[in-house]
């Protein structure tokens, strides 16, 4: 046996990739990006030209951010296709997105069309007001 045999395997064994910690479940990573709001009456459209960000929740919701509310959408079919390292397509892009929309997931890598969402009801989630002392 080779006398480095032993040092070569320990630096082997310390420069393999440590195991990936495990992603939260879809309703947990929910719950974490709703973390201190409180949600509101559910609305049928929000306005695209105010929304300034999207995150996707793996098969389970979309969150647009208009302002500093948080629209939560769990869409009424192909949500189990979602996926947040997709990009959204709105082929028929209008001041507004509503209920019934249909939108087009796309592989954000190769552009490739994947699947489909439709929307259900955009639900407000707003800062909890600050208890008062």
């Amino acid at each position: 046996m080779n006398m480095f045999a032993p040092a070569l395997l320990a630096a082997a064994v310390l420069a393999a990739p440590a195991t990936a910690a495990p992603r939260d479940t879809p309703d947990v990573q929910l719950q974490k990006a709703l973390a201190g709001r409180v949600a509101g009456e559910p609305v049928r459209c929000i306005s695209t030209t105010a929304i300034t960000s999207t995150q996707i929740i793996d098969k389970k919701a979309i969150i647009y951010r208009v302002g500093s509310t948080l629209y939560v959408n769990e869409p009424q079919t192909g949500a189990d296709q979602l996926n947040d390292f997709d990009a959204l397509l709105n082929r028929w892009a209008g001041p507004q997105l509503c209920r019934t929309d249909s939108l087009q997931l796309l592989d954000r890598t190769s552009r490739i069309p994947r699947g489909f969402v439709v929307l259900g009801d955009f639900v407000p989630y707003k800062k909890a007001p600050a208890a008062a002392k």
